[in-house]
């Protein structure tokens, strides 16, 4: 079984509903992480899920509303360290790893003083040796990697796929992730305008966590369309890719109060199963 957390599915615009954007993926015995906007680490203890649990972490864009946890997620996984955890990699589209470089390197991170701190200073030491660590304490080798298209990741059952997608390039590169275990087959869109590369990364996957951020006619004559996609165009897209089931996220908080009218726009094209994305919510499939 696969189980898919949603931790954070809104956008830039905060409120008590979503905010955001962020995803935790468990295949076997392995987390795995897509995104990790604003408060996706607290929605991981939320969610009962340790940061030292996920050693695999996927950007699909760095708009900062995928991103401005990124600070809290590394330096929480480090102070919860006990020093017997996996190495975290990290993926994405530049600037992935100048971003990690300004936040943890050495000497010149923006948190690199947490970092000395944190292996020097006895109460902290004392800490670590209280969870289970053992002296010298070491600091987290984290591997970050800026992706271009292609192969990602795999494992003894699983790989990870990324595909170009379009959304506001020139300015940021965007990228799209299928997810393929042996047990099932999830792709996660990211930020993307309708394209052809995301239909083709989705074809047959059981699961499309899909952007969905207007209705059709809100994004006519605007420059939303230029970039996001709105109801009617993600079930097109699920249609066409011949998805399973589309779970719809990157939700404008207002859409909640329009929920059954995004849902029929979305059936107009697609008849697979459609799920309505909160977050905390689990999705089993």
């Amino acid at each position: 079984m696969i189980n898919l957390k949603i931790l954070c599915s809104g956008t830039p615009t905060p409120s008590d509903v979503r905010w955001g954007s962020a995803y935790a993926l468990k295949m076997g015995a392995e987390w795995f992480m897509f995104d990790c906007g604003p408060a996706a680490t607290y929605k991981l203890i939320k969610s009962k899920i340790s940061p030292l649990d996920i050693s695999n972490l996927f950007f699909t864009h760095h708009h900062s509303d995928h991103d401005a946890d990124y600070a809290c997620f590394l330096l929480t996984r480090f102070d919860q360290s006990i020093g017997k955890e996996k190495e975290l990699n990290v993926y994405g589209p530049p600037p992935t790893k100048e971003l990690t470089d300004k936040l943890i390197g050495e000497n010149d991170g923006a948190y690199w003083h947490d970092f000395v701190a944190r292996t020097k200073h006895p109460l902290s030491l004392w800490a670590y040796q209280e969870r289970g660590g053992k002296l010298p304490r070491p600091i987290p080798k984290v591997n970050s990697y800026n992706i271009n298209p292609g192969i990602v990741s795999s494992g003894k059952d699983w790989e990870i796929t990324s595909a170009r997608v379009e959304h506001v390039q020139p300015y940021l590169d965007s990228l799209a992730y299928r997810v393929d275990y042996s047990e099932g087959s999830i792709v996660f869109s990211g930020d993307t305008k309708p394209c052809q590369a995301l239909i083709d990364l989705s074809a047959n996957a059981d699961v499309l966590v899909m952007e969905c951020i207007r209705l059709e006619n809100e994004m006519k004559n605007n420059a939303t369309s230029l970039s996001e996609t709105s109801a009617l165009q993600a079930g097109k897209m699920a249609e066409e890719a011949n998805v399973k089931l589309l779970v719809l996220t990157h939700q404008a908080h207002y859409l909640d109060s329009v929920k059954d009218d995004v849902l029929k726009e979305v059936k107009t094209n697609y008849k697979g199963g459609v799920i309505w994305a909160d977050e905390l919510m689990t999705v089993n499939f």
